[in-house]
């Protein structure tokens, strides 16, 4: 009895993750996909992906089921999502989940291959200032073969364009403000529902003592971000796909 009271519904958990994100960014998928069609652009449709930051696995989950033959490393550093991530491809060889701080300069030693032909991120490096997401991008430009592809999706602003911005968050977050009323979950409620969870409870307070609430990093703008891809090795970087707020930028190697 005690035994049947510990199964996870992992899957459900994957997708109220998915729901929590979508409240703070409803194109979520569309830059998945996107991605997804420059990586087959440029790589094809058999790549083998470094998920980086992968959170529960939500790039990996659409990579496969797009393309079936290809084979993901996800990285991460928080226990509750991985725990996510691990329950919900339990069985899946073609996926490799590894347990690893990014900010530690020997991280890449943890990982299973020396090169990929894709690493992608979304909505993570956010949480890294700009010196040590530089530091990042040189080891990721290690990481990439040549003729590979990095891209990451996330919160990218332009200061140049104060109006603008304070227009565009003050329509998303009346948006939002909308959607959160009619009984959205937002980041602290869906961890509030974490930590009363009982397997993943544990995970969800080791993974506050790591991060704390949130993280203070840096969202530079996309021309920012590909300047320093390419100072770090790669030969072409720009966006390809943007929103009002988010920008996909794309590195080839």
């Amino acid at each position: 009895m005690a035994e049947a009271a510990q199964i996870t519904d992992w899957h459900s958990w994957q997708e109220s993750w998915d729901r929590q994100q979508e409240w703070y960014m409803p194109d979520r998928e569309e830059r998945f996909r996107v991605m997804l069609d420059m990586v087959e652009a440029v790589v094809g449709p058999a790549p083998r992906v470094l998920d980086l930051a992968c959170g529960t696995g939500s790039i990996t989950d659409r990579l496969f089921k797009r393309f079936p033959d290809a084979t993901s490393t996800g990285v991460d550093l928080d226990p509750a999502l991985l725990a996510i991530a691990r329950g919900t491809f339990e069985g899946d060889d073609r996926v490799t989940f590894v347990t690893a701080d990014l900010k530690d300069p020997a991280w890449t030693e943890r990982l299973p291959h020396t090169s990929y032909d894709a690493v992608l991120t979304a909505t993570a490096l956010h949480w890294l200032h700009s010196e040590p997401l530089a530091e990042l991008y040189g080891q990721v430009g290690r990481l990439v073969r040549d003729g590979g592809v990095f891209m990451n999706a996330d919160h990218m602003i332009d200061t140049a364009t104060p109006r603008i911005n304070a227009a565009e968050r003050a329509h998303r977050h009346a948006a939002m403000d909308r959607a959160r009323a009619e009984g959205a979950v937002d980041w602290a409620d869906w961890w509030a529902l974490a930590a009363e969870d009982p397997v993943l409870a544990a995970p969800t307070a080791e993974r506050f003592r790591i991060y704390g609430e949130h993280a203070d990093g840096d969202m530079p703008s996309p021309q920012w971000h590909a300047a320093t891809l390419r100072a770090a090795g790669f030969a072409e970087a720009r966006a390809v796909w943007s929103s009002p707020s988010d920008s996909l930028v794309l590195a080839v190697k």
